[in-house]
């Protein structure tokens, strides 16, 4: 599970969003297994829009993929998420990056996430808590992913 924020909203900071964001997610039948520590970086694709929070968690879930997909965009949207245009600024994204090793091109839902691989703020995280996870498609792993990212490679952890 991938987190970010680059808009505040009513808690002060994307990091208390974030961290509030966690808090919510037993909630929705989401048990943290473990998490990364924050990062940041520029905004993508636009670096003028404020900069990103991110960070992965890994997570147990008892429901399949669909549901656990419907949990996150009703928290997203929760917390304040609004849907204006592709990449806008946003209090919060929760993206689904795998669902165990499971593979599925459908409409509503891509797995693996389709470009989780290529972005360092989600693969930077995943190694930093999970380096030896493999890509359900490539196999490489998430250390080896994180050093080839091409997308947010100023991403780094936060200070």
């Amino acid at each position: 599970m991938a987190l970010g924020s680059n808009l505040a909203g009513g808690y002060g900071s994307s990091e208390a969003l974030l961290e509030e964001a966690l808090a919510r997610f037993p909630a929705v039948g989401l048990k943290i297994l473990n998490r990364s520590s924050w990062w940041r970086s520029a905004a993508w694709p636009d670096p003028n829009a404020p900069p990103y929070r991110n960070g992965v968690a890994l997570v147990e879930a008892n429901a399949g993929p669909e549901e656990v997909l419907t949990a996150l965009l009703r928290l997203e949207a929760d917390m304040g998420r609004e849907r204006a245009a592709k990449n806008a600024p946003r209090t919060l994204d929760l993206d689904l990056i795998a669902h165990g090793r499971e593979v599925r091109d459908t409409p509503g839902l891509v797995l693996p996430h389709p470009r989780a691989h290529e972005r360092l703020f989600v693969m930077g995280p995943l190694a930093e808590i999970a380096p030896d996870w493999r890509h359900p498609v490539s196999g490489r792993t998430a250390r080896e992913l994180a050093a080839g990212a091409t997308i947010g490679i100023d991403a780094k952890p936060a200070e």
